[in-house]
C-alpha cells in the first residue's frame, strides 16, 4: 500500500500587506521541506501531518511526502509559491498511490484563485479521479463546493484554540484508511448559512461555538465518520468566506444530510452570539487598571489582547497602538509580546545587550486595503537580550513543532519588556517566552497580539483578560474591512 501525505497550510488575510513568497514557507531553506527532512520534522508531532504519518506506519504503508510547507497568515499567496508546492504534491499523485492524505488550511487565497485548496484537489482528481482523498482542515475554513466535490473525506478541527489537530488527522485519516480495508463507504453532506462569524466569538470554550463543537463530537460518538463546523476566516475577501459545515457518514447520504442540516440550523440560530463590539482602547486601559489594582501582587498578570494585530490571522504584528497606550498609561512590571520590526533588531544587535538605546520601533508597514499608515513610535530603553529567535513548541497546540521568529531582541523601557522579532509568530506557547528569557506568570501584566490562541498554553496563567482593540488589518469592525467579492447577504453585515 503506497500514502501520499502532504502538507500545504495559509491562512490569507485578503487585506494584509504582509508578502506571502515561498520564503515563507521555508523558514531558514530556500525551499519547503520535502522527503526525509518533512518526516523528521513533523513525525512524532501533535500535528494533522503527524498523525496521517502514525497511521500510515500502523497499516504498513510505503509513505511518500512530497513537501510539507506551512506559513504563518498573511497576504496572497504568490502564485510562484503556490505551483511550486502543488505541482510537487501532483508529481507524487501521478506516480501511483493507493491514497492521498493532506493537512491543508481551508482558508488559502492566491493572487490567481480564491480557493487554493480546492484548485488543488481539482488538480489531483483529474490525475486520480478514484483514489481516496482525506483532508485535515482548520476550523477557520471557507468552504468552497471544489473542495467538497474532489475530496473523499473532510475533517475540521474542533477546537479553537487548535489542540486538537493530531486527533483531526485521526478522524480523517482513519475514515480513508477504513474506506481502504473495505469497511467504510464515506458518504458526504456539506452547506453553509449566511453569516461571518466574529473571531473573538469564535472560541470553543465558549457559546455559542462550544454547543455546536460538543454536537459534532456527538454525531462522531453515534456513528459519524466525522463531523465538522467550520466558523470561516471573516477577514478574507472572498466569495465563500463565512460559516459552513460537513458530515460524512459510513454509506447513509440521508443521515449525513440531515445532521448536516442540524449543524447549520444550530449556528443560525445563534448568529447573533458571533457578533463582537469591540470596545474603545481608553476604556480598555482603564478596566486593565482598575483590574490590577484588585488583585494580588502574586496573582498572575492582567492579559491585554492586541486582537486587531493578531499574526495569525495575517497581521502585519508592527501597529503600535495598544503598546503606545500601555506606555502612555504608565503601566509598570509588563511585558509585550512582540513588536515584529526586523530593523529595530538589528540597530539593538549592533548596539549589543546592556546598551542604552532610543528606536522608531514598529508602524513599519502601511495597510493601503484599511486606509492605514503605519506609525512608528519613538521608544528609549535598554537592551536585555538577544538571541536567535528558535524554539519548539511545548504544547497543546502543534505540540513538537519548531517556531523561528529569527533574530529577536528584547527592549526593557524600565517599566515594559518588549519583545521585537524579526519573523511573525503569534505567543501561544510558553516555549516564546522561555526562548526570550521572560516568565509571563510573574508580569503584572502582559500583552499579547493575539485573538484566541494565546489560550492554549498561557490560560492558565492570566489573573484576568482585557480585550484591547487596536489596530490593524485583523480588525474586529467590519465597517473598517472593504468587502467586494464577498457573497451579499449575509450577517451581520446585512440585516437578515
Amino acid at each position: 500500500m503506497k500514502i501520499v501525505i502532504a502538507q500545504m497550510k495559509h491562512e490569507t488575510n485578503t487585506f494584509s500587506p504582509v508578502p506571502t513568497p515561498l520564503a515563507r514557507f521555508s523558514g531558514e531553506r530556500s525551499t519547503p521541506l520535502e522527503g526525509a527532512d518533512a518526516y523528521q520534522a513533523y513525525k512524532g508531532t501533535g500535528t494533522a501531518i503527524g498523525a496521517f504519518l502514525e497511521l500510515a506506519e500502523e497499516a504498513g504503508a510505503e509513505i511518500v511526502l512530497p513537501v510539507a510547507a506551512n506559513a504563518w497568515p498573511s497576504g496572497p499567496v504568490e502564485d510562484a509559491a503556490y505551483e511550486h508546492i502543488v505541482q510537487r504534491i501532483v508529481d507524487a499523485v501521478a506516480d501511483g498511490c493507493d491514497a492521498v492524505l493532506l493537512d491543508l488550511h481551508g482558508a488559502m487565497v492566491t493572487r490567481s484563485f480564491e480557493d487554493g485548496e480546492g484548485e488543488l484537489l481539482r488538480r489531483l482528481r483529474a490525475i486520480a479521479p478514484a483514489v481516496p482523498i482525506g483532508v485535515a482542515l482548520d476550523m477557520h475554513t471557507n468552504l468552497f463546493p471544489a473542495m467538497v466535490d474532489h475530496a473523499t473525506v473532510l475533517a475540521g478541527y474542533q477546537t479553537y484554540p487548535h489542540v486538537d489537530m493530531f486527533e483531526t488527522g485521526l478522524r480523517a485519516g482513519r475514515a480513508v484508511f477504513a474506506m481502504l480495508a473495505g469497511r467504510a463507504r464515506p458518504s458526504m453532506a456539506w452547506g453553509q448559512r449566511p453569516m461571518l462569524p466574529h473571531v473573538m466569538r469564535q472560541g470553543s470554550d465558549d457559546s455559542p461555538n462550544h454547543e455546536l463543537q460538543a454536537r459534532c463530537k456527538d454525531m462522531e460518538m453515534q456513528g459519524a465518520l466525522c463531523a465538522s463546523v467550520f466558523v470561516g476566516f471573516p477577514n478574507a475577501d472572498v466569495r465563500e468566506a463565512g460559516l459552513s459545515a460537513v458530515v460524512v457518514t459510513d454509506g447513509d447520504p440521508e443521515r449525513a444530510r440531515r445532521w448536516c442540516d442540524e449543524l447549520l440550523e444550530m449556528a443560525w440560530g445563534a448568529r447573533a452570539a458571533f457578533v463582537y463590539q469591540p470596545e474603545p482602547l481608553s476604556r480598555s486601559l482603564a478596566q486593565a487598571q482598575a483590574l490590577r489594582a484588585s488583585l494580588a501582587d502574586d496573582a498572575g498578570p492582567v492579559v491585554l489582547l492586541d486582537h486587531s494585530d493578531n499574526c495569525a490571522s495575517g497581521g502585519t504584528m508592527d501597529t503600535m497602538t495598544v503598546l503606545g497606550a500601555i506606555l502612555d498609561a504608565g503601566l509598570q512590571d509588563a511585558a509585550a509580546f512582540a513588536i515584529c520590526d526586523p530593523g529595530a533588531v538589528q540597530k539593538m544587535m549592533h548596539a549589543g545587550v546592556g546598551a542604552e538605546i532610543q528606536l522608531a520601533l514598529g508602524g513599519k508597514l502601511d495597510m493601503p486595503a484599511i486606509d492605514l499608515r503605519g506609525q512608528p513610535r519613538s521608544v528609549k530603553g535598554r537592551v536585555r537580550l538577544l538571541c536567535d529567535g528558535r524554539y519548539r513548541n511545548l504544547g497543546p497546540m502543534a505540540r513538537g513543532e519548531a517556531n523561528h521568529m529569527g533574530p529577536t531582541a528584547v527592549l526593557d523601557t524600565g517599566a515594559v519588556e518588549i519583545v521585537v522579532v524579526s519573523r511573525q509568530v503569534e505567543p501561544h506557547d510558553l516555549a516564546a517566552f522561555q526562548a526570550v528569557g521572560i516568565a509571563p506568570e510573574r508580569k503584572r501584566y502582559l500583552m499579547l497580539k493575539s485573538r484566541v490562541h494565546w489560550r492554549a498554553g498561557l490560560r492558565s496563567l492570566a489573573a484576568a483578560v482585557v480585550e484591547c482593540a487596536g489596530s490593524g488589518v485583523c480588525s474586529s469592525d467590519y465597517a473598517a474591512l472593504r468587502f467586494q467579492r464577498l457573497r451579499r447577504p449575509i450577517y451581520p453585515l446585512d440585516a437578515l
